[in-house]
This record gives C-alpha cells, sequence and structure tokens, in this order.
C-alpha cells in the first residue's frame, strides 16, 4: 500500500475508475491512524457518498474492510493474503537465487521454480544448467499444474478438497495424450508422489521431454513452491534418473529450510 497523501489519487491513462476509487480506499485507510467514516472517505477520497457506500460493501464482502461498532471503516484481514502471496514469491525466488552460492557446483540440467496460480504453474526463476544441450525455459512460461512435474509436487501436499476445487469437470485437459486425464487418475498420481517424495512428467508437456519436481514448503508446513529439472528423455537411464530425482529433493529440502520451512513427511 502507498502512504496517503492529502490529495486523492487520480486515475490515469486507461485506468478503471471504480478499480482506481477502490484502490485509493486501501490506500487511504491503510496510511490513516484510526478507522474512517463513510462521510470522511467519500470527502477525502472526492467521492459521492452512495458510490462510496457500495465501493466499501464490495471491499467488506472480499474482507478487504472490516467495520467498528460505530460504522466506520479499517483494514480487513483480507488484504493480508494479497501481501503473502507477494512476499512468499518474492522470498522463495530470492532464496532460490543464492542457494547455489552455497552448492558445491552447479547442477547439470536447467533448475526451474515455479508456483501454483490458479490450476498452473508459473516459472518464477531458473538456474540454466552446465551440459551443453541443457534445456532452455523461461521465466514466466505457464503450463497445468497436473502435467507439470513441479505442478504435481505441489498438488500432492494440498488437501483433496484443495485440488477437487481447482478442477471441475471429472476429465482434465491432455496436451499430448499422455498423463493423468480424469480427476480420479490424478488424485492416484498425487497419493504415489506423496510416496515417492517426488514427482515425475514423463512427456505430459512436450515431446522427449522428462521432468522430476519435488515440493518447497513453509512454516507452516504448506507447499508455497515447486523445484524441477527438465532432460532430454533420449538421455535418461536409470543411473542419471535417479540422480536428479535425488537433486530436485535435496534443492527442494535446502530451500524449505533457508524459508524456515517444515519439510512434509508422507
Amino acid at each position: 500500500m502507498h502512504t496517503a497523501s492529502s490529495s486523492p489519487p487520480k486515475p490515469r491513462g486507461a485506468a478503471v475508475p471504480a478499480v482506481t476509487r477502490a484502490i485509493a480506499v486501501l490506500d487511504l485507510l491503510a496510511g490513516a491512524r484510526e478507522a474512517m467514516s463513510l462521510s470522511q472517505l467519500a470527502s477525502r477520497l472526492e467521492c459521492p457518498k452512495s458510490t462510496m457506500h457500495g465501493l466499501c460493501g464490495t471491499l467488506m464482502s472480499h474482507g478487504y474492510l472490516k467495520r467498528e461498532g460505530d460504522g466506520s471503516f479499517f483494514i480487513g484481514p483480507g488484504v493480508m493474503g494479497l501481501a503473502h502471496a507477494f512476499i512468499a514469491r518474492t522470498t522463495v525466488a530470492q532464496a532460490f537465487t543464492s542457494l547455489w552460492q552455497e552448492l558445491d557446483a552447479p547442477p547439470d540440467e536447467t533448475i526451474m521454480l515455479s508456483v501454483l496460480d490458479g490450476s498452473d504453474v508459473v516459472y518464477i526463476a531458473s538456474r540454466p544448467g552446465e551440459q551443453p544441450f541443457a534445456l532452455s525455459l523461461s521465466v514466466g512460461m505457464r503450463f497445468p499444474a497436473h502435467l507439470a512435474a513441479s505442478g504435481q509436487a505441489m498438488l500432492a501436499w494440498h488437501d483433496e478438497a484443495f485440488v477437487r476445487s481447482l478442477y471441475a469437470q471429472p476429465r482434465l485437459q491432455r496436451l499430448r495424450g499422455s498423463g493423468p486425464a480424469t480427476l480420479k487418475a490424478l488424485l492416484a498420481e498425487l497419493a504415489a508422489v506423496r510416496e515417492r517424495g517426488w514427482s515425475v512428467d514423463d512427456e505430459s508437456l512436450r515431446e522427449g521431454v522428462c521432468s522430476f519436481g519435488a515440493a518447497v514448503f513453509d512454516a507452516a508446513a504448506k507447499p508455497v513452491a515447486g523445484i524441477g529439472v527438465c532432460t532430454h528423455k533420449a538421455t535418461l537411464h536409470a543411473r542419471n534418473e535417479a540422480r536428479h530425482c535425488r537433486m530436485v529433493v535435496d534443492v527442494a529440502r535446502r530451500l524449505t529450510r533457508r524459508l524456515g520451512g517444515v519439510e512434509r513427511q508422507r
């Protein structure tokens, strides 16, 4: 939140007025020392009371505002979810970047850090591999979580109700004809991931590419990120497959410790 100023923020560019006003309400209350009445908010932000009433009602319904017994408003607990989401991603990415300073050698293959965004995973950081033909993956890339190794690694440690909430339909999207095709199959695979301690994507996203993943946990033992490594399937054999699995688990554990997290046990 920005520190409240004496004059209300003005819409800029193609800003949506209702959204701009809602943000202005949150900014003003965030900088206030005490709760403010509807009249005070309307006056400070030069907004009709009827409009302010609607804005505050909407923000309250989402938990971003709360109301005192006298009717005045103050910041609600809903904003903490936004703050925690930002802090978690920022902290995880920073810890991931600094992690490589304590490791003896760089990885052979590119290591990716991802987070859940709805039913997708989004890559937020990477450590390039040293192999001449290491796969190149970009920060910002997005894939279905139920197909990506890092996505399965995170989903495995969420409760079943959370997973079901992401997949309303019994049949799931498949990109290449492989990977779990139904919610039932996904839940079975997630149980196997918990038992092993790591996940496997066998060409579910890209032809000729296999991935391995493990989850990173926070202080509440909740999965906040996933570590993944991708490699060419043609180069895989039992020995280096085991090495890739050990590596993602080791990196995930180290990152969990850096975050003060608690690793979940199967």
